[in-house]
């Protein structure tokens, strides 16, 4: 199989403020060493293992407001959202055209908006609970 047939990874976007908000340890005094405690973690694993895609996957931390700056590691691409961290997710799930795409938040509405987008969901627990 050459590199033109091996299927693209799925896509897992990562709503980073509310992920790091699903925790009550403190984030608030630090958001953006939060995030950046985020996205270290994210790089030491594939992705969730019970979502609806096989590990590995390529994976995009969205962050806003002061957790602006957090820069990319191997393994995570940090985007830096110019204003509504949902209004990028949104556009992420619409840009993977097809590609197998999960955004990862328990916000409601943004599960909606991306889930018309083609996306599926998985809470922050699929994240945060410890490696099996």
């Amino acid at each position: 199989m050459n590199s033109e047939e091996q299927p693209l990874r799925p896509l897992l976007v990562v709503d980073g403020a509310n992920v790091v908000g699903s925790v009550p340890d403190g984030w608030w005094r630090d958001r953006r060493g939060a995030a950046e405690r985020l996205r270290d973690r994210l790089a030491a694993s594939d992705g969730p293992t019970d979502g609806p895609f096989t590990p590995p996957y390529d994976i995009v931390l969205v962050v806003e407001g002061r957790a602006r700056g957090v820069t990319s590691v191997p393994g995570v691409r940090v985007e830096d959202a110019p204003g509504s961290g949902d209004d990028l997710i949104v556009e992420l799930a619409r840009a993977a055209h097809g590609r197998p795409c999960l955004v990862v938040t328990a916000d409601r509405e943004l599960r909606l908006r991306v889930t018309r987008e083609g996306a599926h969901c998985t809470g922050p627990r699929s994240l945060l609970q410890p490696p099996a």
